[in-house]
């Protein structure tokens, strides 16, 4: 039997390489702004961090998704990303 190509994405933090079901992307889009895509099928623009706190804080010390998606990122979109990572 074939087997199955498992899709790797790069961590915008870390750099690391990882399985996408390990990663969260985050979408800039021009209607809904910037969301957090759990379902990865989201249009826009898309940056993958690693689901951890530690990534989380350096992501957001560092402003490295506003970066990434030339853009400020609100609040409410870490502390959704943050109730994610804790579930």
């Amino acid at each position: 039997m074939k087997q199955r190509k498992i899709p790797m994405r790069t961590c915008a933090v870390t750099r690391e390489k990882l399985e996408k079901k390990e990663l969260l992307r985050i979408v800039r889009n021009k209607e809904l702004g910037v969301k957090v895509d759990e379902t990865g099928k989201l249009n826009g623009r898309g940056v993958y961090i690693k689901k951890d706190i530690e990534v989380l804080k350096k992501a957001k010390k560092n402003k490295i998704l506003d970066k990434r998606l030339e853009v400020e990122i609100p609040e409410e979109v870490y502390e959704e990303i943050e109730k994610i990572i804790n579930n």
